[in-house]
C-alpha cells in the first residue's frame, strides 16, 4: 500500500440504526474500520446514529448501515426518510464512504418490495431495485472483485437474504459470484459500486476475513482530510482465513 501517511488524521465512523439493523455478526465491520486505522496510525472513533435528527453526520468519514429483517427495516423507514437521507447524500457529495451491507444495502436503493407485495421506497443514493423472492440465498459466497487495485482481488463472505436486488445503468457489480448466488441468483453479480458507496449482500462479518476492503474504505476516506496512501500491516493472520475459505470453495 505504499509509504506511511505523515500526520495523524481523525477518522469518524458513523453506524447507522446500531440498535436495529445489526445480525449475522455485522459489528464486527465496525470493530475492523476502528481498529485498523488505528493500527494505520491515525484516531478512529464511533458516532452511533439511532432514530432521530443529528448534527453528528457531517463529521462521519465512512457509514455503516447493517441488515436487518423486514420489521426492522419497516421501524426505520421514516426516519431514514426524514433524518438522515439529506445528510447522507451531502457527506457522499463531500467525499464520505459508505458500506451498506443485506438491509442495508437495500434501502440505499430506489426501492424494496416485501413478499407480501408492500413497497418501501428507499432513499435512491444508489441505482438498484429489490423485490423479495420465494427462496433464501443462504450458504458462503466468493466473489472476484472489480475494485481498482484490489489485493487480493476477491473477497469472501456468507449470505443470507430472499430480496433479489437488480442493478441499474448509473451501479456496477462490486465483483463477479464465483460461489454463491449474490444480488439475484441469475446475474452472477454480487454487490453494486457507485460513487463512494458500496452495497453487499455479504455477512459474516465481511471486513475481518476482507482487511484489503476495509482498507480500501479508509484509504479512500482519508482523501477527504487530506491523506495520501495508508502503511503496511502485517496481514498474514487474516489472509490465510481468507485464503482457507476459498480453498474450501474450490472443494465444492
Amino acid at each position: 500500500m505504499g509509504a506511511a501517511i505523515l500526520g495523524n488524521v481523525k477518522l469518524t465512523v458513523g453506524w447507522l440504526y446500531p440498535d436495529l439493523m445489526n445480525i449475522y455478526g455485522d459489528r464486527g465491520n465496525i470493530l475492523t474500520l476502528l481498529r485498523r486505522a488505528e493500527w494505520h496510525g491515525h484516531e478512529a472513533r464511533l458516532v452511533e446514529l439511532g432514530r432521530g435528527a443529528t448534527d453528528a453526520m457531517a463529521d462521519v468519514d465512512i457509514f455503516f448501515f447493517g441488515g436487518g429483517q423486514d420489521r426492522e427495516q419497516a421501524l426505520i423507514y421514516d426516519d431514514l426518510r426524514q433524518f438522515k437521507q439529506e445528510s447522507l447524500q451531502r457527506a457522499v457529495g463531500n467525499g464520505a464512504q459508505i458500506l451498506a451491507v443485506c438491509g442495508g444495502y437495500q434501502l440505499l436503493g430506489h426501492y424494496y418490495q416485501t413478499a407480501d407485495g408492500e413497497r418501501f421506497d428507499g432513499i435512491g443514493l444508489i441505482d438498484v431495485r429489490t423485490e423479495a423472492g420465494k427462496k433464501r440465498f443462504i450458504g458462503d459466497v466468493v466473489v472476484q472483485a472489480d475494485l481498482e487495485n484490489l489485493s487480493p482481488s476477491t473477497l469472501v463472505g456468507f449470505e443470507n437474504h430472499s430480496g433479489r436486488t437488480f442493478l441499474g445503468r448509473d451501479a456496477k457489480p462490486l465483483g463477479k459470484v464465483l460461489l454463491g448466488k449474490g444480488n439475484n441468483g441469475s446475474d452472477r453479480r454480487e454487490g453494486c459500486v457507485q460513487g463512494g458507496i458500496i452495497g453487499t449482500y455479504l455477512h459474516g462479518s465481511l471486513l475481518p476475513k476482507n482487511p484489503h476492503l476495509a482498507d480500501h474504505l479508509i484509504a479512500a476516506a482519508l482523501k477527504r482530510r487530506g491523506a495520501g496512501v495508508l502503511s503496511q500491516l502485517d496481514d498474514s493472520a487474516e489472509l490465510a482465513a481468507h485464503g482457507w475459505i476459498l480453498q474450501r470453495a474450490q472443494r465444492r
